[in-house]
């Protein structure tokens, strides 16, 4: 049987407990999941490529079928350059469908092999963002119904 794999890109700043729910279900229908962690030079992040990256490890270091990996450039490349074609993303409402349709007929035009499955977010995730979750950190306020706890406990040793 071919070896089925996914990738799941993102900023990740920082992986929230919706965005390991996606990994979690995506694990059902995927043997493997790469979790490409996006580098944009143009965007500000709040954790470094190195501490996102290590974050995620403390999530699924006990999970084989994950493998982390950073890029920057363009998704349909990655996707090229690891030889997957299928993009997963979580959609929270009707404005992230709208917006990553776009961003999926997109990749769909630049390479036709590139196909965008989408995960409703389960309902208790629907209104988390990292944007939300940042503005949590900024104000020093609970973290614990947004972020898994090993997270907590990396960005409180930071």
């Amino acid at each position: 049987m071919k070896n089925n794999f996914a990738i799941f890109p993102g900023s990740f700043d920082p992986i929230t407990n919706g965005h390991v729910d996606i990994v979690h279900r995506a694990l059902k229908i995927f043997d493997n999941i790469i979790i490409a962690i996006g580098a944009n030079k143009k965007k500000e992040y709040m954790f470094s490529i190195q501490d996102r990256i290590k974050m995620i490890n403390t999530v699924f270091k006990d999970n084989s079928r994950v493998i982390i990996k950073s890029y920057d450039g363009l998704t349909v490349q990655f996707c090229e350059k690891n030889n997957t074609r299928i993009i997963i993303r979580g959609i929270r409402n009707h404005l992230d469908l709208e917006y990553e349709k776009n961003i999926a007929l997109a990749n769909n035009t630049m390479n036709e092999n590139i196909e965008t499955i989408y995960f409703d977010s389960s309902k208790e995730y629907q209104f988390l963002s990292s944007s939300i979750v940042k503005d949590v950190i900024r104000h020093k306020g609970s973290l614990e119904k947004f972020l898994p706890n090993n997270i907590i406990n990396y960005i409180n040793s930071i």
